[in-house]
C-alpha cells in the first residue's frame, strides 16, 4: 500500500508516480517493482518511465490517514508491523502525552501497532 504520495494510472495499471514538470507540460515519472517495456531499471528492483501526464487515465496525491488512541495522525509508512505516524492535532501536549518525538518545531512523529490504528482512510486530490 501506498501510504502517501502520488498515484497514476496509465494504460490500465496503476503506479507510484512522481510529477516533473517540463517545457511541454507535465509529465509523471511512473514506477514499477518488476521489468516492463519501456520502462528502466534504476537499481536493482526499480524500473522508471516517463510518460506526458496526459496519457494517465488519472493521476492523484494520495494521502493516508488515520486516528491512534483518539488523536488525528498521517500515516507515512509501515515497518514490521507498526506505522510511522505525524500527529496532526497541532497539541503539543497532546504530542507529549503521546511520548511523540519532536522532530522538528510543531512536528511530532512516533510508531504505533497496526492493531492499535483506528478509522485509517485514503483521500485522493487530482493532479
Amino acid at each position: 500500500m501506498t501510504w502517501s504520495g502520488y498515484r497514476a494510472r496509465w494504460r490500465g495499471v496503476d503506479y507510484e508516480a512522481t510529477p516533473d514538470p517540463g517545457d511541454d507540460g507535465l509529465w509523471l515519472r511512473l514506477r514499477a517493482p518488476a521489468a516492463a517495456e519501456g520502462f528502466e531499471e534504476v537499481e536493482p528492483g526499480r524500473f522508471v518511465r516517463a510518460v506526458p501526464a496526459a496519457e494517465c487515465e488519472w493521476a492523484v496525491f494520495v494521502t493516508t490517514v488515520c486516528e491512534w488512541r483518539g488523536e488525528p495522525f498521517q500515516v507515512y509508512g509501515e515497518r514490521d508491523g507498526d506505522l510511522l505516524l505525524e500527529y496532526v492535532g497541532g497539541r503539543v501536549t497532546v504530542a507529549r502525552r503521546l511520548g511523540l518525538e519532536r522532530v522538528e518545531r510543531g512536528v511530532h512523529r512516533g510508531r504505533a501497532p497496526r492493531h492499535e490504528v483506528t478509522a485509517l482512510r485514503q483521500h485522493a486530490v487530482p493532479l
